[in-house]
């Protein structure tokens, strides 16, 4: 096992979004989302957030709006398996805005059971949050993107359960393999029209509040196969979705990069 790293420094931002506006799902919080829309914001983007949970949607509108300033950030409650407030969310950026450049995918549902023991209940709703609602929010902005011209970005989150196999992880692996999936068939279509779309495929990203609910025999044996001996921090993985959402990856599409040594 590699002994534990510290996290490098948290990079500046540089401007390499400025003068575009961008939707994060599941911004709420110290995850990944929020670490990417957070990010987005100091490399110049207008953003939109938007979580199922309403109250924490709320709070980190008001932090970012505080720091950022009111005018490049808003905010609206989304579920991704209701097409309707998929269409409000996308809506809401364009009357904001006027155009909608970066979708970040974020939303998902993980869980753990055997396959034995799953229930179609609970690989239904992993399946609908996960891979269906990214499949609602990537083909509203499509239509929407292409009937607007001039380009624009996908980005969804993947994981690295949807290449390798992991015990209680079916649901989730199934799923984020077809958020794969569903990302190089996406990018084939959209390049007709300038659209770009890729994937971030994370191994363990965490914060404190995910830290806390997770016991310390299973943190050790997820850190223990990561390479810097450590796990990632969410500001992380969102630095890879900013430079998928750049100028910096223009020819760069259909991908899934792993933001990991763990790609098989």
């Amino acid at each position: 096992m590699t002994a534990p790293q510290t996290p490098p420094p948290y990079l500046p931002g540089h401007g390499l979004l400025a003068g575009r506006t961008a939707v994060v799902t599941a911004a709420a919080g110290a995850g990944i989302g929020g670490a990417t829309a957070r990010r987005l914001l100091e490399e110049g983007a207008r953003v939109v957030l938007s979580d199922a949970h309403a109250r924490r949607l709320g709070e980190s509108e008001a932090e970012l709006a505080a720091e950022f300033g009111a005018g490049r950030v808003a905010a609206l409650p989304c579920d991704v398996t209701d097409e309707s407030q998929v269409a409000a969310l996308l809506d809401l950026v364009e009357e904001r805005h006027g155009r909608l450049d970066i979708v970040v995918n974020n939303a998902g549902l993980g869980g753990t059971a055997d396959l034995v023991d799953m229930t179609d209940a609970q690989w239904d709703k992993v399946l609908d949050v996960t891979l269906n609602g990214t499949f609602r929010c990537t083909r509203a902005a499509l239509r929407r993107m292409k009937a607007a011209g001039g380009g624009g970005v996908v980005v969804n989150n993947a994981s690295v359960v949807g290449w390798r196999a992991q015990r209680g992880q079916a649901h989730y692996a199934a799923a984020k393999a077809g958020v794969m999936a569903l990302t190089r068939c996406a990018a084939v279509e959209a390049a007709a029209y300038g659209v770009r779309v890729n994937a971030v495929s994370p191994s363990l990203a965490m914060h404190p509040h995910l830290v806390k609910v997770t016991t310390p025999e299973l943190l050790a044996e997820l850190t223990s196969r990561e390479a810097f001996g450590r796990y990632a921090e969410p500001w992380e993985v969102a630095n890879v979705i900013v430079f998928l959402a750049s100028g910096y990856s223009s020819y760069l599409t259909g991908e899934v990069l792993s933001v990991s040594s763990q790609h098989p």
